[in-house]
């Protein structure tokens, strides 16, 4: 546990002083609730709470980005030589691997949590006990996806390889998610890529917690795009948190297995050269 820790300090220092980190979560988070916030108000979507809608798509994109993109540091580590050192300690491998997917999945939270307090700033509607159910949503959702960008850098020969793939995934899972656009517009031809999509099950719970779903029928869930009706079977948010759940235990086991046989001397990172 003490290995953990320590991974866990040292990633959460790292962060706290790359400034430059804070400044574009809130510029991209920014960005995209402007542009946004325009489709909503314009598109007849049938939402109660557009911006808050809107807001909680924001706030869990923010996480899933972060969680992938912090895992990046593992290839960081290997280039700085601290992979080297820590590998000819007396530490377990698996304990390499717990302690940066946890320190990804405690960045991304604390990114995520960035957003909350500017949401809060547009009239989102926040207690204690929705505050803490978002911090738990965003934490499983952290864990799910820091799992599958370790899992990505141990099959990652260089950065730019790493990079091209977490953009690849990023782009379609997050704009056929809901996130920003509601499923409930989206072509029909697109549905069945949207019920594949994990990240779709992702900001539907979140936003359940988000929005609340007190007093709403099925039917009115589904028509606000937190539930889902594949085939007669209602996806409700539970279940949804429940499928995000365990995805994350495959992705961790997969992360996991995959770090312990990584061979890391392969690993290049392309860096530029100061003249």
């Amino acid at each position: 546990m003490r290995a953990i820790k320590a991974i866990l300090i040292r990633n959460l220092t790292a962060f706290s002083r790359d400034k430059m980190r804070f400044f574009f979560t809130l510029l991209m988070s920014g960005f995209f609730l402007f542009v946004f916030s325009f489709v909503m108000k314009a598109a007849p979507t049938g939402i109660a709470q557009p911006m808050n809608y809107l807001v909680a798509g924001i706030i869990i994109m923010t996480v899933f980005q972060s969680a992938l993109n912090n895992s990046m540091n593992i290839i960081e580590d290997v280039a700085s030589g601290f992979m080297r050192e820590i590998m000819v300690s007396p530490i377990a491998r698996w304990q390499i691997s717990l302690g940066q997917i946890a320190s990804a999945s405690v960045i991304a939270v604390l990114q995520g949590m960035l957003i909350v307090v500017v949401g809060m700033f547009i009239g989102v509607s926040m207690d204690l006990f929705r505050l803490l159910a978002m911090t738990g949503v965003m934490l499983v959702v952290g864990l799910t996806f820091s799992s599958l960008g370790l899992y990505l850098a141990t099959l990652s020969k260089n950065s730019t390889t790493f990079q091209l793939m977490v953009s690849v995934i990023v782009l379609p899972l997050t704009f056929l998610s809901g996130a920003y656009i509601p499923t409930t517009v989206l072509p029909d031809v697109l549905r069945p890529i949207v019920f594949l999509n994990p990240l779709t099950y992702t900001t539907a719970a979140f936003r359940a917690v988000v929005l609340g779903t007190d007093g709403m029928t099925r039917e009115s869930m589904i028509g606000s795009g937190i539930a889902f009706n594949l085939g007669g079977t209602v996806v409700t948010p539970h279940l949804a948190l429940v499928i995000v759940a365990l995805m994350g235990f495959l992705f961790f086991s997969l992360s996991v297995q995959r770090f312990n046989r990584a061979d890391f001397s392969q690993v290049k990172v392309h860096q530029r050269r100061h003249r």
